[in-house]
């Protein structure tokens, strides 16, 4: 990247600290810090006296706008640079060039001198035409078939009059149609009151039955919910829709509205003279044929980025929330992979993870090998000790829970417990490099048992191990930028990886790469030395593994834990280079560190400012107290597990008004799917999570969330179900509701069909009958 000026850094520095609500001087140290290559949540956590206290929310809206305004700005300096050379760059046009504060107002000041093809209006300049279109706009009184014979030249290629006035239209339309002052007027306008509107494409109604929403709707793009207008685009994209931005919801008002402020622009005022038509013409021409094109797609472009960007941070939170799912422990875990005609895949893991046993059992059509699954099973509890059977939501999940509910009957001395847990991602984890890597001598199909059982035991530690779009828990997340979306996912990961901390003599190179600082590379070494020389006795110790320096050692040690280690610190989360505050602590106290360690009445009797120096503040010796109260602490929840009803196995059990416990499987805008153990995640709106007023629906659920639903419709032949938590809500309450986004999924994952759905938010919010348009958001659609 080129190196910015001092002026232009400071004025990113300011921009940014008003986006994020901070001081310049904040700002300019953590962009210090990100270019001298410290982590996100290195900076959060250990530079709290250098920024201030950003915290990790800040940094990385802040690595995001700082990446995109140094863009911005070597744009801004190749565009000053082009028109520069074309000797064409007058101070006034730099000063707005300077000014500029977007990317789309620097492409429309640089339009008129952007390099191109030669177009109509170029040859027509050089064909001397250009006083004939100035003659003509000078004096209207003129008739523009007379004026213009006096242009026709053959030689020039002007034919005659009718060509030459061609010519000169060619010129005005250019000219109009790249003046950056009416562009962004006629852009702000447009954006306001615009209005998208979608019909269906001659011919496809049947094929794209699932749009019939929008075979012929209209809404403005102001107000269009990020979801319905991916839908739209997506429908665009499968040509089953076609799309135009209407300027009002009266388009043909709005057009008008539109060629009169190009009018006035260009000083033309209708009085009936002989080219007041010819004029008025070419001006009509110039926003149907050239603006309003050139508008509609520069909108829609920023309207996507826009629900990309709030799509992208749906499916983050989602994520996060996953990741941060309360662990069950080291437990003895038997996984099951369901499966009909294939079998249920089998395996059993220990208290740390290590595979011990697997097998394939069928119990259901078409051997129904019942009881000799029972016995298989039961023999594998009692020879491995299991204590939680984690069974998958896949197909078959509810037939599968049903035999692990007879195992625990078999064995009720094993006081074992069994859960449904999300196999999202497994299959794609199955035929991985690193799980081929990690158990080569195993068959795919039951690799997928494997990290079943795992992830029930840390589903941070097993998860990591599939790349985040995999895990499916997203909006339309095949249709937004891919590299974008990679990257916020990574960065979700890197986040919640560093929160918790990871032991390093347990953890995999996949959940080491995600600790800060250290690279795929560097965590690869780090378990080959483990295995090597055996566990890590200190943090110290990491410096001999290869290519693991002090750059690397600062920005990783604090993440890193070493259990029943030489220095007790290392348990903690209390980097080493403070390691000297903790001395001070213990020194006047005749304590040893062990002692103070878990001693909660003597480290709140602490006045933290009695130990800062130079270097560490009060924020960082109040984390240090804070740790040295509850070392290591897991700042996930603790772990419980839902219980689905006995016999509510399929849709078709299901009955309006059952109150039934489900997990929150997935979050959106407009509500949360629910998995309430029939294969059918059923959704409830946004309007029916809460008694009170819900603008966002992670206000009160979040992914893993074990909550009390009751149903209100369900239609089997559609697999669509429609809950409430508010249990006074009765089945066949209705008030309308606005069109709905049929084509909303959850991508990703793999297992049963989950109903999905991207229904409109309404006005106010009220509970909606099943058969509304709300319903049709419940369309039934397979996950990947």
């Amino acid at each position: 990247m080129t190196q910015l000026s001092a002026a232009l850094a400071r004025k990113i520095a300011q921009t940014i600290a008003d986006e994020i609500g901070a001081q310049t001087a904040q700002v300019n140290a953590a962009v210090g810090l990100l270019d001298e290559g410290a982590t996100v949540p290195f900076i959060a956590r250990y530079r709290k006296e250098v920024t201030g206290g950003l915290d990790d929310t800040q940094l990385r809206n802040l690595e995001t706008r700082l990446g995109y305004l140094r863009e911005m700005e070597e744009r801004r300096a190749a565009i000053l640079s082009s028109i520069d050379e074309q000797g064409k760059l007058s101070d006034e046009l730099r000063g707005e060039i300077e000014a500029a504060d977007s990317k789309s107002r620097l492409e429309d000041l640089y339009l008129p001198y952007k390099p191109k093809r030669r177009t109509r209006a170029q040859i027509a300049r050089e064909a001397g035409l250009e006083p004939l279109a100035d003659g003509l706009l000078a004096d209207p009184s003129q008739v523009p078939e007379t004026f213009a014979a006096s242009f026709v030249d053959a030689d020039k290629g002007v034919a005659d009059a009718k060509a030459a006035l061609e010519g000169a239209r060619a010129i005005l339309m250019e000219r109009w149609g790249e003046d950056a002052a009416l562009l962004g007027e006629l852009r702000g306008w447009l954006e306001a009151n615009g209005q998208i509107r979608s019909k269906v494409v001659e011919g496809k109604e049947l094929a794209g039955e699932k749009y019939r929403d929008y075979f012929d709707h209209a809404e403005p793009l102001s107000k269009i919910p990020s979801h319905r207008l991916l839908a739209l685009f997506r429908g665009r994209r499968e040509e089953f829709l076609f799309l135009e931005l209407d300027p009002g919801s009266d388009a043909e008002a709005g057009n008008l509205y539109a060629e009169g402020r190009i009018a006035r622009h260009a000083g033309i005022d209708d009085r009936s003279r002989p080219a007041d038509a010819w004029l008025r013409n070419v001006v009509r021409l110039t926003w149907r044929a050239k603006i309003h094109l050139h508008l509609l797609l520069d909108l829609f472009n920023q309207a996507r980025e826009k629900a990309e960007a709030e799509a992208i941070a749906v499916f983050g939170d989602n994520l996060k929330d996953l990741l941060l799912a309360a662990p069950a422990g080291p437990k003895a875990v038997l996984g099951l992979d369901p499966g009909l005609r294939t079998g249920v895949k089998v395996a059993v893991v220990d208290a740390t993870g290590k595979l011990v046993a697997t097998d394939t059992i069928y119990p259901h059509e078409p051997r129904r090998q019942w009881d000799q699954s029972l016995a298989a099973l039961r023999k594998l509890c009692i020879a491995h000790g299991v204590q939680l059977i984690a069974i998958g939501n896949g197909t078959a999940s509810r037939e599968t829970d049903k035999l692990a509910g007879d195992l625990l009957k078999l064995v009720p001395e094993q006081k074992m417990q069994k859960i449904v847990v999300s196999e999202a991602g497994a299959s794609v984890y199955s035929a991985s490099e690193l799980a081929a890597k990690e158990f080569p001598g195993l068959d795919v199909s039951l690799r997928g048992a494997v990290s079943i059982a795992r992830r029930l035991q840390d589903p941070l530690a097993e998860l990591v191990k599939i790349e985040p779009k995999a895990i499916g828990v997203g909006q339309y997340q095949h249709d937004v930028d891919q590299y974008r979306l990679a990257r916020a996912l990574d960065a979700r990961v890197e986040d919640c990886v560093n929160a918790v901390g990871v032991d390093v003599n347990t953890a995999s190179a996949a959940l080491l790469t995600r600790v800060s600082g250290l690279s795929s590379t560097v965590a690869e070494n780090i378990v080959v030395y483990r295995d090597q020389h055996g566990a890590f006795a200190s943090r110290k110790a990491l410096l001999k593994v290869p290519r693991l320096g002090d750059k690397t050692f600062e920005q990783c040690a604090g993440f890193l834990r070493i259990a029943d280690g030489e220095q007790p610190l290392d348990a903690s989360s209390v980097h080493p280079e403070a390691y000297p505050v903790v001395e001070r602590i213990i020194k006047g106290s005749g304590k040893q560190v062990r002692q103070i360690i878990g001693d909660a009445a003597f480290l709140r009797g602490l006045k933290p400012a009695q130990f800062t120096d130079e270097r560490f503040g009060e924020p960082t010796v109040r984390d240090i107290l804070k740790e040295l109260e509850k070392p290591g602490r897991d700042p996930r929840p603790e772990f419980k597990a839902a219980t689905f009803a006995e016999g509510i196995e399929d849709i078709k059990d299901l009955r309006p008004g059952m109150v039934l416990e489900g997990v929150v499987s997935n979050v959106a805008a407009f509500g949360a799917f629910v998995d309430i153990g029939v294969h059918q995640d059923g959704l409830v709106h946004i309007s029916a999570l809460s008694d009170t007023y819900v603008k966002d629906p992670r206000e009160v659920v979040k992914a893993g969330d074990i909550v009390k639903v009751k149903v209100l419709e369900v239609d089997v032949a559609r697999k669509r179900i429609a809950l409430t938590r508010r249990m006074g809500d009765e089945p066949g309450q209705s008030t309308s509701r606005p069109p709905a986004d049929r084509e909303a999924r959850r991508d990703g994952g793999r297992g049963h069909d989950r109903a999905r759905g991207n229904p409109a938010r309404p006005p106010q919010q009220q509970a909606a009958p099943f058969n509304s348009a709300m319903a049709d958001a419940l369309k039934g659609l397979k996950r990947g």
